[in-house]
């Protein structure tokens, strides 16, 4: 299962990355994260934090790829499933960014998952990037 969606947010990329990274703050702009917890100092890489979301697991993430200010991926693993969810930003100019959130899943599972829970992870996605955007350009409309 892919999930790709990009899109453009009416501020710096600086502001949407610092929110984007502060995964712990993520429950008070998005209804698709119940509670966030970051086992280390700071969210880096090799860091771990354990997510929940509404109707699922709590499940433990990795980051598997850190580059600050940019993007970082993370993964999950379960019994015949490997999830990893990628966070980009990017500058798009005039002080506008381009974001993009996406979950790919593998393994001898990834069907099964794809029937039971591909709508809702879908709608996650899309929670998350409207929730980015609004609090991004909330912040933006702050400074500015």
């Amino acid at each position: 299962m892919d999930i790709v969606q990009t899109f453009d947010i009416e501020a710096p990329a600086a502001t949407v990355w610092a929110v984007i990274s502060d995964v712990e703050r993520w429950p008070t702009w998005t209804d698709s994260i119940d509670d966030v917890r970051i086992t280390a100092d700071a969210l880096a890489l090799d860091s771990t934090a354990t997510v929940k979301q509404p109707g699922m697991p709590k499940l433990t993430w990795t980051v598997t790829a850190w580059e600050p200010g940019r993007s970082f991926t993370w993964e999950t693993r379960g019994v015949g499933i490997r999830t990893v969810g990628v966070h980009t930003v990017e500058p798009t100019g005039d002080g506008t960014s381009r974001a993009t959130l996406a979950i790919h899943e593998t393994g001898p599972l990834d069907g099964v998952m794809r029937m039971l829970f591909g709508g809702r992870f879908r709608r996650f996605v899309e929670m998350e990037a409207a929730g980015l955007t609004r609090r991004s350009e909330e912040l933006a409309g702050a400074a500015g």
